[in-house]
């Protein structure tokens, strides 16, 4: 029997990496030689002639719909994402309630992706804007099986949630602060509810959902990837653009006239629903709602962090909602 070298790296429960490297030596048919954890049941593994990311999902339903998904897209045209690998000898790879699923490595670039280089930011709205001209004639192959986007449900229970926390909040904000936050986010759900219509008609593709800087990935040989597709669901491209439009605006320096001088953007920076939307401090819910359910609020570096987009970043956010109530009096017909 060959001597196995088995070596971990990173941190994480030893024994249940252990226990999983066991099960993987049983039912895969390649040896494995080391496994690094890159994150919560997200592994780099490297085994004989061959590297790749073992990644767990929460249901075999979902991987399964990943999979698919993935494949149909690389059947239409869409290369720069990951494929799924078939090396187990009797799928599925179920260990202690999780399912996992073999996907491409892909060799990384040190100059990685970032939405500080104004480059970047371009070419990662070219690539979204590729994913969505691909998946788009897929949408009705998958339409009862991934769910359909609610824009405003999704706000309104990040806002809930947002008031809720608001007793830990209110002791590092300062109260004129989240004031003012609340009345941005009262004012962008009532307008969006008045052009409900944006995000309900029109074309609809398969959304990423998560177009943080992390998810677009450049390779060794410099060519951009989409990675990570466990929030994909239905609705209009305008979502994934909001998204990406609050992911850059720190960068912009909250400019009005700077982000709509992206093309991918400027199409829909005419229409009163977007700019509505655009309104929404849902980074600031997310990150406060995130920090507090996780109590990572109580490190020092997690609270600065929360602090400069909060405070830090509110008086270029205050001018940006002038600018777009500003658009919005104009549109009305109404003196500013």
């Amino acid at each position: 029997m060959r001597a196995v070298n088995l070596t971990f790296k990173g941190e994480g429960d030893d024994l249940y990496q252990n226990r999983l490297f066991s099960y993987l030596q049983k039912q895969l048919h390649v040896p494995i030689k080391e496994m690094k954890q890159i994150r919560k049941k997200v592994y780099k593994v490297r085994a004989e002639g061959l590297d790749f990311i073992l990644k767990g999902f929460s249901s075999y339903y979902q991987f399964v719909l990943q999979k698919n998904v993935l494949t149909s897209l690389k059947r239409e045209g869409f290369q720069k994402a990951y494929s799924f690998y078939s090396l187990e000898k009797e799928p599925p790879l179920l260990f202690e309630q999780t399912y996992y699923g073999c996907l491409e490595w892909i060799e990384t670039s040190k100059n990685e992706f970032t939405f500080y280089k104004q480059l970047d930011r371009i070419n990662g709205l070219k690539l979204l804007s590729h994913f969505h001209a691909t998946n788009e004639k897929l949408v009705d192959q998958y339409a009862g099986s991934i769910s359909n986007f609610n824009q405003v449900g999704r706000w309104q229970e990040r806002t809930i949630s947002f008031l809720n926390n608001l007793p830990i909040i209110g002791y590092f904000v300062p109260k004129e602060i989240i004031n003012e936050m609340l009345s941005w986010a009262d004012w962008s759900l009532k307008g969006i509810e008045k052009e409900l219509g944006v995000f309900e008609n029109g074309k609809k593709v398969i959304l990423h959902g998560d177009v943080a800087h992390h998810n677009f990935l450049r390779a060794k040989n410099k060519d951009i990837y989409l990675i990570d597709f466990d929030l994909i669901s239905i609705g209009t491209p305008r979502s994934d653009y909001l998204q990406y439009a609050n992911r850059i605006l720190p960068f912009l320096h909250w400019s009005f006239q700077d982000l709509a001088k992206y093309k991918e953007l400027a199409i829909y920076m005419n229409e009163k629903g977007f700019i509505y939307a655009l309104a929404f401090p849902t980074d600031l819910f997310r990150e406060w709602n995130r920090a507090i359910r996780e109590q990572t609020y109580l490190q020092p570096a997690k609270i600065q962090q929360l602090l400069e987009i909060t405070v830090g970043q509110f008086h270029e956010r205050h001018n940006f909602i002038k600018e777009l109530k500003r658009f919005i009096a104009m549109e009305n017909g109404l003196s500013w």
